[in-house]
């Protein structure tokens, strides 16, 4: 491997813009024999009957429990997220390892079809090694809701974290330690993202899966696919939230702000372009303008904080040039709008009116937190405009007559559709996009067989 000398990785407080530390990374000797135990430990991991896998799973929900708070401060310094949304990170990866280790055992149980065999069917055996290519913004989750299940299936991973969370990803190395899982089966690699392209290339990395943006998505595509390796990709997103004419206003509004600003709006599952018609369009942005401007802006370590700072100031950059730009094109600004001054990433929680096509609020992801309001005229053009978008991640309708909103959602192009809620992912349900969101699913049944090879076997009379 061509790998450069040992990286550093300073880590930088998002709420002061003060570097607190630097983590050294790894040499290029060190990743290759991390390489080389992880292979040999999946060699014997895969044979260990499922029930034996999943189980150990138990274990990792102790140990995320146990350390909640740690982890969750850790989380809080080095991205920016509030403090409680961050104990509701850790407290939802536990809640998923106990979700496999129940589940995982029925997942992959081989699937027999009649046939004029002795006995055929499908079986359902671990990859290899899974390389994971993760981003900040959930720095526990996104790699949690992978490894699990990937690890329970017989899989060993390792870990390319974003540089800006290099404690976590020591962090998430530490738990599945601590919790027994076969030693050598995972590890972080904190490594430089110039040297990815070899690390996908070796011959000992079975599979690829990434979360991040559209435009890192297509470069590991094109690099996975080169190698001809499995990938997963989950990208960016532009979630439309649509509000019909009918919709009960004050649930809609209340739900949107959490929708648009939970994580201080950076998440491609958070919804941006909020698509209301206008015979409601004054009542519902009353209501949620009054409502975002209510939010507490502070300390991200605080309890009581609901928005904190961006995660870095190139971040905040910019999302300003994005706000900026729409409202110099004719949108105007209902609150918010602006960088808050003083120390830290901080951005004041903006909601954009009158939002159309053309604008960059309404064409391009915004990734933090600002909303985009567009009106509409009838139904028909609120589908027209949730789809008129690069993106296919999620989406979101609101209605009383559910009927009704069934019908849209059928004609919505996302990955999922949630009706009079908030979309989230769930350990029970596939979540994954199309379009430039990406492809291939993680979570439920669907996900843990991602990193599978669905095998056929067919068995034939012995004489």
């Amino acid at each position: 491997m061509a790998f450069e000398a040992r990286p550093t990785f300073p880590v930088v407080n998002p709420a002061t813009g003060e570097t607190v530390t630097t983590v050294e990374g790894h040499t290029p000797e060190e990743v290759d024999a991390i390489l080389n135990r992880a292979t040999a430990a999946q060699r014997v991991w895969r044979t260990v009957p499922v029930e034996q896998r999943s189980a150990k799973l138990l274990e990792v929900a102790r140990v995320l429990r146990e350390g909640k708070d740690e982890y969750a401060l850790l989380i809080t310094q080095e991205m920016g997220k509030p403090i409680s949304e961050a104990r509701s990170e850790i407290e939802k990866c536990a809640l998923t390892a106990e979700y496999y280790a129940q589940h995982t055992p029925k997942f992959l149980a081989p699937e027999y079809i009649d046939s004029n065999a002795e006995e055929s069917g499908v079986v359902f055996e671990p990859l290899g090694t899974v390389l994971a290519i993760m981003p900040w913004n959930y720095p526990f989750w996104q790699f949690f809701r992978f490894a699990l299940p990937a690890l329970a299936a017989g899989n060993a991973t390792v870990l390319k974290h974003a540089a800006n969370v290099p404690q976590s990803a020591l962090a998430v190395e530490q738990i599945l330690k601590k919790s027994g899982i076969a030693d050598d089966l995972f590890a972080s690699l904190l490594i430089q993202s110039s040297e990815v392209a070899d690390l996908i290339a070796d011959e000992r990395i079975a599979a690829v899966t990434l979360t991040g943006s559209t435009e890192v998505g297509a470069l590991v595509a094109s690099q996975a696919g080169h190698a001809l390796k499995k990938q997963v990709l989950e990208l960016g997103g532009s979630d439309p939230f649509i509000v019909l004419a009918d919709a009960n206003i004050e649930q809609a509004a209340e739900t949107a702000v959490k929708a648009r600003f939970t994580n201080n709006g950076q998440s491609c599952v958070n919804a941006k372009r909020f698509i209301v018609h206008q015979d409601i369009a004054d009542q519902f942005v009353d209501a949620f303008a009054a409502k975002v401007e209510a939010l507490a802006i502070g300390d991200p370590t605080d309890d009581n904080t609901q928005i904190g700072p961006m995660a870095r100031g190139n971040l905040r950059q910019e999302l300003d040039a994005q706000v900026q730009a729409t409202i110099a094109a004719g949108a105007t600004v209902r609150t918010g709008g602006y960088a808050i001054q003083g120390p830290g990433f901080y951005y004041a929680p903006t909601v954009l009116d009158h939002v159309t096509p053309g604008q960059v609020a309404f064409d391009e992801e915004t990734f933090g937190p600002v909303a985009a309001v567009i009106r509409v005229s009838s139904t028909q053009e609120a589908i027209e405009l949730a789809n008129q978008t690069e993106f296919g991640l999620a989406a979101s309708v609101w209605s009383t007559d559910t009927d009704a909103a069934r019908n849209v959602a059928s004609q919505i192009d996302a990955g999922a559709v949630f009706i009079n809620g908030m979309v989230a992912s769930d350990p029970r349900l596939p979540f994954g996009g199309i379009k430039r969101s990406g492809y291939g699913r993680e979570l439920g049944s669907y996900g843990i067989r991602e990193f599978t090879n669905m095998k056929t076997l067919w068995v034939g009379p012995a004489n």
